[in-house]
Order: C-alpha cells, then structure tokens, then sequence
C-alpha cells in the first residue's frame, strides 16, 4: 500500500469520478484506475460500485475513506515538521529594534536562538518603531522591538515586555527638582528633551500635550536614553523619559511623575500572524528572556 494510492483514492471519493479525479491529482485516467485496481487487490475488496457513471463507494470504501484520510494527513504532519526543522537549519531572519534600543534580554534572546540555530542568518536593524511596525506588515521585517502608546499596533501579534508612565528627570539644582511630582502644563513651561517622533515614548507625549491644547518647546531630541539623560545633567533641558530608564539614572536626576499623564508608553515585540518556524522559535526566546 502506497501513499499515492490512497491520495488517488481519497480523490476519487471525493470527486465521485474517476475523470475528475485524475484532473485534480494530475495524471491520466487510467493511471488513476490502475493503482485503486492495485490497492483493491492488496485489501481484497472493491472500494468502488462501477456499474454506473458516478463512482460510489462500496461498504469497503466507506469503511476506509476515513482511515485514508487520516494516514494522509499523518504523512503531512511528519512532511511538515521536518519542513520546519530544516528551516530552522538555515534561512534568514531580519529582527528590528527601535533606534536607541539597550533592552539586554533582546541581546539575550538573539543570543540564545544563534546558539541553537547557527546556520540562521539574523539581520538587526534599527529605525523609529512606526517604521518597524509598517516594515513587519510588510515583510521586510520579521519581528520588531518598538514602542507603542497604550497598546500595540492592530493588524500584528504582539508580546509586550514594557509598560510604564512617564516622568520628567532633572538635576538636582532645576526649579522642579524639589516639586516632588509635576502636571504637564507645569512641564512644558521649560524646554524639554525627548525621544524622536515615531518612538511610542514620544506618541504618548504628544498626544497628551495635544488633548490639552498644549505646545511643548522640545529643543533637543535622541534616539538613545542615555543621549537624553546626558543632555538634561548639563541642564540643556528637561528629560521626559519612562519610569525605568530614569531610574538609570537615579545618581544624576530626580525623576518627579507626571501626574496627569496616564497612558503608558508599551515597548512590545511584535510579529505578523501565522510566524515561520524561526519567527516562532525567536519569539519563544524572547519569551524566556524577558520573563
């Protein structure tokens, strides 16, 4: 018993002809009836009732239809997971991370994956996280760690690893050092330094600033928290940073809450629907590093 036997035969039960049949598993006819003559001689029953233009399944037929079926979709299964294995052996996954990105369970979780799969080739880039949101629906970007605003982009799976207020983070000698907590009006009286646009640090600043109708002076921009944090010890602006990268920076900078700000700023992994088998295994990675 062969497995194109039992294809053809499931086909032509499916088709109720033999014509059919042989159309939709691409060989002749006759083909088709030879190797169904064969199997029926193997299992010593007619599985069809040819007395009429339709093929009918005998009791025997019937009996096996399911049975065929199952075998065949076993045999896909197994097809299928040693598909997933030898891509894993090799191909090429292009991971992004938003620009100033120093997330070290992101390295760890990239580490990890090339150790298990060495003959994958991984591309890191970086770039503003609505870039890599848009680059990841597109299929330039396999996978993507960004920031989002409030939740993670529609349309993608996503695993969020972040998700904190924001603060404004200023030396000790600033005017709102010793306020203890600031309202955004308060804060955008100075000038600010913040994450570019695209970043969802950033988003959520904006938005806020816009709902209340208000136009934040933010003079100086970097893509990294340590740039920002550098920039606001010298006292060239006020920091607006999330709660655990201020923190950082405890020794330098007094991180005073922004009490009227309430949406987080997310920072997400972020992936399409239906992953490959190396998108999956690197989001399993992350997984256990970021836990």
């Amino acid at each position: 018993m062969e497995l194109r036997q039992l294809e053809y035969f499931v086909a032509v039960a499916e088709e109720q002809n033999f014509t059919r049949a042989a159309e939709r598993v691409h060989i002749s006819q006759s083909g088709v009836s030879a190797q169904i003559r064969r199997l029926e001689h193997e299992l010593g029953a007619d599985l069809f009732d040819r007395s009429s233009r339709t093929a009918t399944l005998t009791p025997a037929g019937r009996a096996a239809l399911g049975h065929a079926r199952a075998a065949l979709a076993a045999a896909e299964a197994v097809e299928q997971a040693v598909g997933e294995v030898a891509a894993l052996i090799r191909g090429r996954l292009t991971v992004g991370m938003v620009v100033g990105c120093t997330v070290t369970p992101l390295f760890d979780a990239l580490a990890a994956f090339h150790a298990a799969h060495p003959g994958v080739e991984i591309t890191l880039l970086e770039d503003a996280s609505d870039r890599l949101a848009d680059d990841v629906r597109g299929g330039a970007v396999d996978l993507a760690l960004i920031g989002a605003a409030s939740a993670p982009p529609e349309g993608l799976e996503a695993y969020t690893v972040v998700s904190e207020r924001l603060v404004a983070a200023v030396p000790a000698m600033h005017p709102l050092a010793g306020s203890g907590a600031v309202t955004l009006a308060e804060l955008v009286a100075y000038p600010l330094v913040c994450m570019p646009r695209g970043t969802g640090l950033r988003t959520v600043l904006d938005r806020a600033c816009a709902a209340r109708e208000l136009r934040p002076a933010i003079t100086l921009q970097a893509g990294a928290a340590d740039a920002i944090a550098a920039l606001a010890t010298r006292g060239m602006a006020v920091a607006v940073l999330s709660e655990s990268m201020a923190a950082a920076y405890a020794d330098r900078l007094t991180a005073l809450p922004i009490t009227d700000v309430d949406t987080p700023a997310l920072l997400a992994l972020v992936w399409r629907s239906e992953p490959g088998p190396a998108v999956r295994e690197l989001v399993a990675c992350a997984r256990r590093a970021f836990s």
